[in-house]
């Protein structure tokens, strides 16, 4: 169903800043950029800034993470903690640290199995939700499949093309908090069929040029965009 995540877009307030922050500290290419958006190769994914002018805006306030090799891991933290009072957390298998872009988003580099470039691309998106149960089910429809709960069950984590997790608000590692309308565009086999699957519980859903465009009912909004156009 979900073969992949294409895009994740942040809001930012002013895209110069906000390209000076991801060019200078996480060396991210420029694909194409104008008014009102900057493109970013980040690894196998794309990062899109984006200012407030139009719909959908980009998430705010948003945690999410880059997966770096672990051979990398050590550069990224001694080359950060320069420049930021870096939060980091050991899970056993693997480690991550945390620190905020200029907009106030929580960006996390963790370190993987995989090889090769020092950002790899993105594994990890946190959305912020007002009922759990039902965003639950509402991305388990899409083929997320949730394999951690919270111990305050106010959370959960799932897996899928990434990694997502849904929280209801509250605080994170580091402060970080799940972002609020969110804009993520995911690679599908079948775009009518993914529409199909939530079309009854989508607040809006629309044609656009890169496939078909739907908003969750917490106001996050997914483009889903046929693997063929890749």
């Amino acid at each position: 169903m979900l073969s992949g995540l294409r895009w994740l877009a942040l809001e930012v307030k002013y895209l110069d800043r906000a390209r000076e922050f991801y060019e200078t500290f996480l060396d991210l290419p420029v694909r194409e950029a104008n008014e009102r958006e900057v493109v970013f190769d980040a690894g196998e994914h794309t990062l899109v800034l984006r200012r407030p002018n139009g719909v959908p805006r980009g998430g705010v306030h948003t945690h999410y993470a880059f997966s770096t090799p672990k051979a990398r891991y050590d550069d990224w933290y001694d080359r950060l903690s320069r420049d930021f009072d870096l939060v980091e957390h050991d899970f056993g298998s693997a480690r991550s640290l945390y620190f905020y872009d200029s907009d106030g988003n929580c960006v996390e580099i963790g370190s993987t199995d995989e090889d090769g470039d020092p950002i790899t691309g993105i594994f990890e998106i946190v959305l912020e939700v007002e009922n759990l149960p039902e965003a639950e089910q509402f991305y388990a429809d899409l083929g997320f499949e949730t394999y951690n709960r919270g111990t305050s069950r106010k959370r959960v984590r799932m897996g899928g093309p990434f990694d997502l997790e849904l929280w209801e608000p509250q605080l994170g590692i580091a402060d970080a908090r799940g972002g609020v309308h969110v804009d993520i565009g995911f690679d599908v086999d079948d775009p009518m069929a993914a529409k199909a699957d939530v079309e009854g519980r989508s607040s809006a859903v629309e044609t656009v040029e890169p496939g078909i465009r739907i908003r969750d009912p917490d106001g996050h909004y997914l483009t889903f965009v046929s693997s063929d156009s890749a």
